[in-house]
């Protein structure tokens, strides 16, 4: 027998000062039997950080279930994706193949350790020759401390004010690391 998705019910206040964006999100998160609390709140980070960027056509995707799916996505009226957003530390490939699938892609990047900065010693080289792509990088204290937050229900409150990112609920506060590693405009 299959193991079966988790499903966490999460209230995501984002103030998001610099954009002018106030919303709360009832989002309903499916995590995946090998998806990592780690990463399944770096998911709802992205989420947050691009909520209200288009008309609340931002959703949580197939991602870890289906290697051809983002794990959130915007999609035009015609279904067509406008915005990839994938997190983790993906192939190459499986980032040009978004950006031909898709108006731009995001990537939020983390890993443990060395990890990322080697992975994009590997990689950075070939993902500055897409010109859709932006990559961001989440420090691994940051994705460890949202991963501590994790519970069945949660009501998060995420504020970005100056581009410092601060996600809270009821017993503590953090701070978001993100460093941008390549930033394309549209």
């Amino acid at each position: 027998m299959a193991l079966r998705s988790t499903i966490f019910k999460i209230s995501l206040d984002v103030a998001d000062i610099d954009r002018g964006y106030y919303q709360t999100h009832a989002l309903t998160v499916a995590r995946h039997p090998s998806e990592t609390d780690e990463r399944m709140m770096v998911r709802v980070l992205a989420f947050a950080l691009n909520a209200g960027a288009a008309d609340e056509t931002l959703e949580f995707d197939k991602g870890l279930s289906s290697d051809d799916e983002p794990a959130l996505c915007e999609r035009d009226l015609t279904g067509n994706i406008s915005h990839w957003i994938e997190v983790g530390l993906p192939e190459e490939r499986v980032l040009r193949r978004a950006c031909g699938r898709a108006d731009r892609v995001t990537l939020y990047a983390y890993g443990n350790g060395r990890t990322l900065e080697m992975w994009w010693q590997q990689h950075g080289a070939l993902l500055a020759k897409q010109e859709k792509l932006s990559v961001f990088a989440v420090s691994s204290s940051s994705s460890r401390s949202l991963a501590a937050m994790v519970e069945r229900t949660l009501d998060l409150q995420c504020m970005i004010q100056d581009g410092v990112v601060w996600i809270s609920d009821a017993s503590e506060r953090i701070e978001i690391a993100i460093d941008a590693l390549q930033t394309r405009s549209f």
